[in-house]
């Protein structure tokens, strides 16, 4: 499994372009803005994408899903619990700064465990509500791709609709710091990091 990525939008969101080197089919993780950029990165690696994964409804992880959409015809999937946050995108403010368009209704609900297949490697599905109440974390080949559920030296906010501290801090605590310690943590935004850098070191999390 091999992985590009490229930061979009004002609020700087990490989209991630997760591909099988074989085949080069590829997944599209969180399009929040900028969709020439991330169509122009696709191009220059000659990938084929095939899915597309919100790790998250907020409108700075899907405000390029249109334009995705309507270039590669490619499938929409997130998780059921963040599903009308895809309808609501033009009645937040942030929209107009960042941008964002309608986004298509989801074409699949993502679930605990799911498989999703890239070729010949594949990402498990960890549902680690919190930031929001579908929010979830992608895992592969010793990465996890935790959307805005932890960051370097920080977590998700817990001060917007549907978020919750305490389940922000039991996803934190059961489902990724639960991994190996060597568990690369690729956010949706900031920096990489790492599991045991989190545990350590995050004062969010002691």
């Amino acid at each position: 499994m091999k992985y590009e990525s490229v930061i979009v939008g004002a609020l700087e969101t990490n989209c991630y372009l997760v591909y099988c080197q074989e085949t080069l089919e590829c997944a599209i993780i969180d399009p929040g803005a900028e969709p020439e950029k991330i169509l122009r990165l696709i191009g220059h690696k000659g990938l084929k994408p095939t899915i597309l994964i919100n790790t998250h409804g907020h409108v700075d992880h899907i405000g390029a899903n249109r334009d995705i959409k309507d270039t590669f015809d490619i499938p929409i999937c997130l998780h059921e619990a963040d599903s009308p946050m895809l309808e609501s995108v033009l009645q937040c403010e942030l929209s107009f700064l960042l941008g964002a368009k309608e986004s298509p209704p989801p074409d699949k609900f993502l679930e605990e465990g799911d498989a999703i297949k890239i070729g010949h490697v594949s990402l498990l599905v960890i549902h680690t509500p919190g930031h929001s109440p579908g929010s979830v974390s992608l895992m592969g080949d010793g990465i996890l791709f935790s959307g805005d559920t932890l960051f370097s030296g920080g977590v998700g906010r817990t001060d917007l609709p549907g978020s919750s501290w305490s389940e922000l801090e039991r996803s934190i605590r059961e489902k990724i710091f639960t991994l190996p310690a060597d568990t690369v943590v690729l956010p949706g935004h900031g920096p990489t990091t790492t599991v045991s850098q989190e545990k350590k070191f995050n004062p969010f999390i002691r």
